[in-house]
């Protein structure tokens, strides 16, 4: 029997093998996870709430057994029956460490909680909603014209809205006779009218004229976040967003890792359909509790996802999505009762309307992207980028439109970093390194100040420097090739190639160090080989899909590239142009759409026509597919390279000079080194 085991914390990806009996906690402190305690681990706080995971892990390399854990103890069991713990959770303090184990810490056990980065973008909305209401006077029952209340009320939608044939769920024929006599036969009535020849549906009824509003959400489901925008449907304002991890995570980090553990472990997709549901209903009630309004006013939700995470919420198997021909159970666009997916928070009858997806690994978010941004009415050749754990392309404009995903993994997000964390108080967001001394600044989440700003301490007393998330992960890597401690086929060079102690030995490697306050008791955040291999392999994929869709509509550059999402907002064009995550383009023809996939949903949410249009295009763009097409493998290779192998840059050589460095000789070397290289 081995005398340790591995222990793998998600969403932080951090990993480490500690002796059997190891309490979770202990274990989670030493890998500097972000796990909560305050009661010294006796049991009492219940802040160090953790959710183990079982089964096959082919990610991570692992398989865990229902025994790598230690048995439930009586503290968690008094604690459970006191205050109550979900179902499957265990106290970290308490829960011991006894076999290779998948630990996620959820969002409300972390100290540093998680900045969901996709805030609602400004946007004029033509307001066409599906979901209105109507004041209506119904007339009184009469002994000799029998006819029921519902009957009634139908006649005088038709007669005073032209609303015809409406139908009803049994939740509302319940109320109505009490609400038509409370209201004294004047009513006010949510109806639903789908912009397709459904019929209408009679959602709910007030008495009397009814001055409450009517909310729907705009919800854009992503592998790593979920984020919500709660909308008023009378004019399209936000009132409130808000976001959380995906629990998924704990799963699989990137989308065909959970379809390998649904593939491994049968009902897997059972679980994550209902963890997703059960996410997707309390962001619900956080985001309804921010804005003050009754969750039960919340009439629509338009959800938006890639094509694992629409079968998964479904509950269908994604099984076939993680083969060729990676075929969808259904592209179409759906409309549903929000109680068929189990969202209890929202009124009871209301809808939810998902965009169709665009084939089998380009999902209902691209479509989004695709209605936000309108690629097909540019007059110029767009790139749209819009990068997650999978990255989907649009490239187009008014005479064709492509589309691509390229699995570009979590890197970009900060998993698989050395030093990698969500974006978090406390996280370095922002790199510059001076390329004469080779000594870096940097900015973290939660506050303004460059840490070589006086006050710079004081302002990060409270959340400390914990370590380094997506956007400062590309900053430092890119800045890294600028003052040349990195060569073009990403080598970090040692102490005396680079001029710089920071550059330390890391095995047959080196590393650079970005921050160490170990004096103070503080963390060691490091820059490693290991990091910046993570980061050439996601942005070759993102670039090869770019050139792929560049090769099929015959072009060599792009006119105007489009950022899209949290990467769009917090990624500078000029570091993504250094690293070669994009195409060559003049930095002033490189723009932000901001989260285009939520502002997508929320102008299905309040526009019918909007819905019909975006139904009528996904069928216009031509999907190309990376896992097949023969020069991708080609393409990444040569994306490899920092910028690239071969093609030139040569707008961004036009503002930035990249030292021409080569660790592999420890001295320098030509351009044609580097390309072979590549």
């Amino acid at each position: 029997m081995p005398a340790d085991a591995l222990v793998i914390f998600t969403p932080s990806g951090k990993r480490g093998r500690f002796p059997l009996g190891t309490p979770v906690l202990q274990a989670a402190r030493q890998l500097g996870v972000d796990l909560d305690s305050v009661c010294g681990g006796r049991g009492i706080c219940s802040k160090c709430q953790i959710s183990p995971g079982y089964g096959e892990f082919p990610k991570h390399g692992v398989t865990v057994d229902e025994d790598a854990l230690s048995e439930w103890n009586a503290v968690e069991e008094r604690y459970k029956s006191k205050r109550g713990m979900a179902p499957g959770r265990r106290l970290g303090c308490q829960a011991q460490v006894m076999g290779d184990v998948v630990i996620d810490v959820p969002p409300e056990s972390q100290v540093h909680k998680q900045v969901i980065r996709k805030s609602a973008t400004e946007r004029v909305m033509t307001m066409d909603p599906a979901t209105r209401s109507y004041y209506v006077e119904v007339d009184e029952p009469d002994m000799h014209e029998p006819s029921g209340d519902f009957e009634r009320l139908t006649r005088a939608l038709a007669a005073q809205w032209q609303i015809a044939t409406p139908t009803a769920g049994l939740g509302v024929l319940r109320k109505l006779q009490s609400v038509l006599r409370k209201g004294e036969w004047k009513v006010t009535a949510v109806v639903h009218q789908g912009h397709n020849d459904a019929l209408p549906q009679l959602l709910d009824v007030y008495p009397g004229y009814h001055e409450g509003g009517l909310y729907g959400l705009a919800i854009d489901l992503g592998s790593t976040t979920i984020a919500a925008h709660l909308c008023d449907l009378s004019d399209g304002r936000v009132l409130a967003s808000a976001g959380l991890m995906n629990p998924q995570i704990r799963f699989g980090e990137d989308l065909m890792s959970r379809v390998s553990y649904v593939m491994m472990n049968p009902g897997g997709e059972v679980e994550m359909t209902r963890a997703v549901r059960e996410a997707i209903d309390g962001l619900a009630v956080t985001i309804a509790a921010d804005a003050k309004i009754d969750a039960s006013a919340i009439f629509e939700a338009v959800i938006v996802c890639n094509p694992v995470m629409h079968h998964l919420l479904l509950g269908i198997d994604p099984v076939e999505l993680g083969q060729a021909p990676f075929a969808l159970s259904t592209s179409d666009a759906l409309s549903l009762g929000a109680s068929e997916l189990d969202l209890d928070a929202l009124n009871p009858a209301a809808r939810v309307y998902m965009l169709p997806c665009i084939a089998g690994h380009v999902g209902a978010d691209c479509a989004a992207v695709a209605l936000s941004e309108e690629p097909g009415k540019s007059k110029e050749m767009v790139l749209i980028v819009d990068v997650g754990t999978n990255a989907e392309l649009l490239l187009g404009n008014e005479t064709r439109v492509l589309a691509c995903s390229s699995p570009t993994g979590p890197a970009f997000e900060g998993a698989q970093i050395s030093s990698g964390q969500r974006a978090a108080p406390g996280a370095i967001e922002r790199v510059e390194i001076d390329v004469v001394t080779k000594e870096p600044r940097f900015k973290v989440i939660g506050s303004d100040l460059w840490s070589t700003d006086p006050g710079f301490s004081a302002a990060t007393a409270t959340s400390g420097i914990t370590g380094i998330c997506g956007s400062g992960i590309i900053e430092a890597v890119a800045e890294m090739r600028m003052a040349g401690l990195v060569d073009a086929g990403g080598l970090i060079g040692s102490p005396d190639q680079t001029g710089t102690a920071r550059c330390v030995p890391h095995g047959r490697t080196h590393s650079y160090v970005l921050h160490d306050a170990r004096a103070e008791g503080g963390a060691r955040i490091l820059v490693t080989q290991g990091d910046i291999r993570a980061i050439q392999l996601a942005k070759s994929a993102l670039y090869a899909g770019a050139r792929l869709l560049m090769d099929e509509m015959g072009i060599d550059h792009v006119e105007r590239v489009t950022l899209a999402g949290a990467f769009g907002a917090h990624i500078s064009p000029k570091h993504a142009m250094v690293l070669g995550m994009i195409p060559d383009v003049p930095l002033d023809r490189v723009v932000s759409a901001g989260n285009a996939a939520g502002t997508g949903a929320r102008i299905a949410l309040c526009s019918k026509a909007a819905r019909a249009a975006i139904e009528a295009t996904v069928h216009e763009i031509h999907k190309v597919e990376t896992a097949i097409a023969p020069r991708f493998q080609e393409h990444f290779v040569n994306a490899n390279a920092i910028p690239h192998a071969t093609d030139p840059f040569t707008e961004l050589h036009r503002i930035v000079t990249l030292p021409d460095v080569s660790f592999n000789t420890g001295g320098s070397g030509g351009e044609n080194r580097r390309r072979r290289r590549g």
